[in-house]
């Protein structure tokens, strides 16, 4: 196998670090060499967080470079189109159809690019997932990563079975059950 790389953006709070810990996890299980590499920028204020997952039978260095990701699982529009330079010409997107505003944005500074999803669309193959909604319907809107995380489960391998043990043994243990209904609602859309 060679080397698969995973993209996870979003903005500080949105659980890109737990969702890195659960692939790295997973492909750890799997019997793969695995890197990690996570870049915080101001995440404690809303900012930037990306991480990287490889994967493969030896992996040499934790950084995607451009054109490199096989998968960029993005939580938030502006990201996912912020970071789609790094995906390969038939990579994939999973978005989570949400807005956040930069502050650049929220100070009048800089205005929210339209037609966001277009563009992603327009750019490479694309899946648009509105996964706040569907973790408003679960009651427990903080899984929303988890639902996202569901739904790019197919682009990035490994058995049903093998995604939810590892979930379970990954999350904090009061958050098990409602992240394993996350993963499935995610998993069929």
């Amino acid at each position: 196998m060679s080397v698969k790389n995973i993209m996870i953006v979003g903005v500080g709070g949105q659980g890109t670090l737990l969702t890195s810990r659960i692939l790295g996890n997973l492909a750890v299980r799997g019997g793969y060499d695995v890197k990690l590499s996570e870049v915080h920028g101001m995440a404690q204020r809303g900012g930037s967080v990306v991480t990287f997952v490889r994967y493969g039978e030896q992996v040499a260095e934790p950084i995607v470079e451009a054109g490199q990701a096989d998968v960029l699982i993005a939580f938030e529009r502006l990201e996912a189109l912020r970071y789609l330079h790094f995906l390969k010409e038939d990579g994939v997107v999973i978005v989570n159809d949400w807005r956040i505003d930069p502050i650049t944005v929220v100070t009048g500074a800089a205005a929210y690019p339209e037609g966001v999803l277009d563009t992603l669309c327009a750019a490479r193959k694309t899946i648009v997932v509105e996964a706040m909604k569907t973790a408003k319907e679960l009651g427990v809107p903080k899984s929303f990563n988890v639902v996202v995380l569901g739904a790019a489960a197919r682009y990035v391998g490994f058995g049903r079975e093998d995604w939810l043990k590892v979930i379970e043994e990954t999350v904090p243990p009061k958050t098990v059950e409602v992240n394993l209904k996350a993963f499935e609602a995610g998993y069929l859309l």
